[in-house]
């Protein structure tokens, strides 16, 4: 068997086991979501690193709706150089500084109807721990997008000896191995094929059309992103625009006092 063909076999697993051990709640994690998005909150989705891509997975996405935020943070995330400026070195220290999450939250004003998704397949790292502190102190769930073989087999880093896991109400696991990564192959001394991006993926979608199930039921329809690819199609166009307005009046409770 070649790397690739082992490679999506052991992939294709750990999603069948995903479904298997994550669907009650994935749907536990979606009422959550439908209640508050009904209610005029919005779902804030953070991560550092790669795992800013399940973020921006769930929003801005075609088939994504208004009641997600993805918090990005530039400098936590922007690493593609590797070396130099923008480079990895510098997000990969910030993770581990005391009081850099706090001053994140500090920039927004957050409803009572908000809450959080954190992304972190190892869910140790300081930033991380302390994001989900200051967001449960602000008084908003976190639902939290983590490996927990991972996170057991680690030592906690920040100074609460704490996880990630520890601290959400809801944890959704992704399903990856220590070090997310599968494919051992001979003459390699640390192994290649993460999964992360795959599972974390799924569970993203998953959550994201749970959620909108459950929104209708509840009498409330979301507003799309559609696909605008579609050249001239001026229905698309339209349903991209209303998107737009539906999503700035989402974030008025942010910057509007009461």
């Amino acid at each position: 068997m070649t790397a690739a063909a082992d490679y999506f076999d052991r992939t294709i697993e750990r999603l069948h086991r995903l479904r298997e051990t994550q669907s009650q709640e994935i749907e536990r994690a979606a009422e959550l979501c439908a209640v508050r998005i009904a209610r005029g909150g919005l779902i804030f989705c953070f991560g550092s690193g790669h795992s800013r891509m399940m973020c921006e997975e769930m929003t801005p996405r075609q088939g994504g709706f208004v009641g997600f935020y993805a918090l990005i943070e530039q400098a936590l995330s922007n690493h593609s150089a590797i070396i130099g400026p923008n480079g990895l070195r510098g997000p990969l220290h910030l993770e581990k500084i005391d009081g850099y999450a706090e001053e994140i939250l500090r920039s927004f004003r957050f409803g009572p109807h908000d809450a959080f998704i954190i992304i972190s397949t190892s869910g140790i790292r300081p930033l991380i721990v302390e994001m989900a502190l200051g967001v449960k102190e602000r008084g908003m769930p976190v639902i939290a997008v983590v490996s927990r073989e991972h996170s057991e087999a680690t030592s906690a880093s920040h100074s609460s000896g704490r996880k990630l896991i520890d601290i959400a109400d809801i944890v959704l696991d992704n399903k990856c191995p220590p070090g997310d990564c599968i494919s051992e192959l001979d003459g390699l001394e640390w192994r290649t094929g993460p999964v992360s991006t795959v599972t974390g993926g799924m569970l993203m979608n998953m959550l994201r059309v749970a959620v909108a199930e459950q929104l209708l039921q509840l009498g409330h329809t979301p507003v799309l992103l559609p696909s605008h690819q579609f050249i001239g199609d001026t229905t698309a166009e339209e349903q991209l625009e209303a998107f737009y307005e539906a999503y700035r009046k989402s974030l008025a409770h942010l910057f509007v006092d009461d």
